[in-house]
């Protein structure tokens, strides 16, 4: 059995740290499906969004580059998607009745997770952000194992450190506080996703 690549794992590793735990979209989704729907429901959103953001680590590993070099078109159509899924969650976040937001009715572990899901897969800027890093720290000759590794601790990294945010919040004053700002949250998260869709339809 040939041996892991332990050098591209600590580099990956520290580039998926770094991003998952710089603030975007991706944190906001996480903090709203916890104000909604408490732990439970923004442990799900975390649990989620790490699988979209593993898959995304396990194609660039094994093959997003070559999708990028060989069929442009439908990684740009991916990009298209993605921004108007982030269009999407703008405009429902910026329309969202505050009033009637902490409903325990509104919010469930299968919404949670699949935000989170959602958030992550289809989110262009995750999918230029790996290709772009691990370019720089992959081997073309590594093996099976090591490519596995490399999208299996992607996923597990961004998993834990949304299921901590979650879990932090949980039962905090900060909770609270965040509850009686709903409004402002929501539509500064609108306006981070805009300006995120916004950014890739320039590039695009």
């Amino acid at each position: 059995m040939e041996p892991v690549a332990w050098d591209v794992l600590l580099a990956a590793g520290t580039v998926f740290f770094l991003g998952a735990v710089s603030p975007g979209p991706s944190l906001m989704v996480v903090l709203r499906n916890t104000m909604i729907g408490g732990r439970r429901q923004g442990v799900m959103c975390a649990l989620g969004h790490g699988l979209g953001f593993g898959l995304y680590a396990g194609m660039a590993v094994f093959g997003l580059i070559v999708l990028l070099e060989e069929a442009p078109s439908v990684f740009t159509g991916l990009q298209l998607i993605g921004c108007a899924l982030l269009g999407w969650y703008g405009w429902s976040m910026w329309n969202a009745n505050h009033d009637a937001l902490f409903n325990e009715d509104l919010g469930s572990s299968a919404q949670g997770f699949a935000e989170g899901f959602a958030i992550a897969f289809f989110n262009p800027k995750i999918a230029l952000f790996l290709v772009a890093v691990l370019a720089q720290v992959l081997q073309p000759d590594m093996n099976l194992m090591s490519k596995a590794a490399v999208g299996l601790l992607g996923m597990t990294i961004d998993a834990v450190w949304y299921m901590l945010v979650a879990l932090v919040l949980t039962g905090s004053t900060w909770l609270d506080q965040l509850k009686h700002r709903a409004a402002l949250i929501h539509r500064l998260t609108a306006l981070v996703l805009w300006g995120f869709a916004l950014s890739v339809l320039t590039t695009v």
